[in-house]
């Protein structure tokens, strides 16, 4: 397939969801946005209301879909979820908090935070492995689809694809600061990645 130039592709996170005290890991668990997600969500509408957005995909996740249809309103656009950017699998520790982790599985919470490019959790994935599943069909979306695309995922696919377009090492994607509904601004230029913007709020 042979790289092309296109139109900028948006790679932006969802809007807000809800905010658990102690903090929980979420993972894939099917959250909707909140009502000030929501608020996000339609604020970024006028930034793309003169931006003629060809495709918007999104993670099958409801607070992507949900941050998608707001954004595009009332315009007629397909909005296509594609599983490969669903939010990291995080098996079991999903809906947990650090402590409940730290009881259920001794040792493992510092066993990741040692390797977290390649630490897998239980029945989930790894840092690595969301590379490898949402790096290639986001590479493909970009090379066969004419821009400007909308892409609406998470932090962590995020974090995954902007560390690999820019080939840093995993171990330092929390780095990447990735607020709700930020933007960040992609160029693909004959087979050359650019970024543009990262974490990007109206």
């Amino acid at each position: 397939m042979a790289a092309k130039k296109g139109g900028p592709i948006y790679l932006m996170r969802h809007g807000q969801i809800e905010q658990f005290q102690p903090r929980r890991f979420v993972g894939q668990l099917d959250l909707p946005l909140t009502d000030a997600g929501k608020i996000q969500a339609r604020d970024m509408r006028d930034f793309f209301k003169d931006i003629k957005l060809s495709r918007i995909f999104t993670s099958p996740l409801r607070r992507t879909v949900q941050t998608a249809e707001l954004v595009a309103g009332d315009r007629i656009i397909d909005i296509k979820p594609v599983p490969e950017l669903a939010e990291i699998n995080l098996g079991a520790w999903e809906g947990l908090t650090v402590a409940e982790v730290g009881k259920r599985f001794p040792g493992e919470y510092e066993k990741r935070g040692e390797d977290l490019a390649h630490y897998r959790t239980e029945g989930g994935e790894s840092f690595a492995d969301l590379a490898q599943r949402s790096l290639p069909v986001f590479t493909r979306l970009a090379m066969e689809n004419a821009g400007p695309l909308l892409v609406v995922a998470h932090a962590g696919v995020n974090r995954v694809l902007l560390a690999s377009l820019q080939q840093l090492p995993l171990k330092d994607l929390l780095l990447i600061p990735q607020d709700y509904c930020c933007l960040n601004i992609i160029n693909l230029d004959n087979g050359n990645w650019h970024i543009a913007a990262i974490n990007q709020r109206i």
